[in-house]
């Protein structure tokens, strides 16, 4: 999702974030917590991109806390590779 918001905006940088809060809609294979993260940047001649699946534990809202918490560590750490 973050790669193809890049490729069709103007933006320089993307985050996706899709997942199960819960408390319902969990699966065997994804449970209720499963989170997909993604962070795409724009450069000069290409493109980083990095993704990641995390399994946070808790209510709906503090499974929410961690993927945002989440999203904005993998803001730091895709910006740090571009330096």
């Amino acid at each position: 999702m973050a790669l193809g918001a890049l490729i069709h905006s103007t933006a320089d940088f993307a985050v996706s974030v899709t997942g199960i809060a819960g408390p319902g809609g969990g699966e065997i294979l994804q449970p209720v917590g499963t989170v997909w993260f993604g962070w795409a940047l724009r450069m000069p001649d290409d493109v980083i991109f990095e993704s990641a699946v995390h399994e946070f534990r808790g209510t709906r809202a503090e499974v929410r806390e961690s993927a945002e918490r989440t999203a904005l560590i993998g803001i730091q750490s895709i910006l740090s590779k571009s330096i």
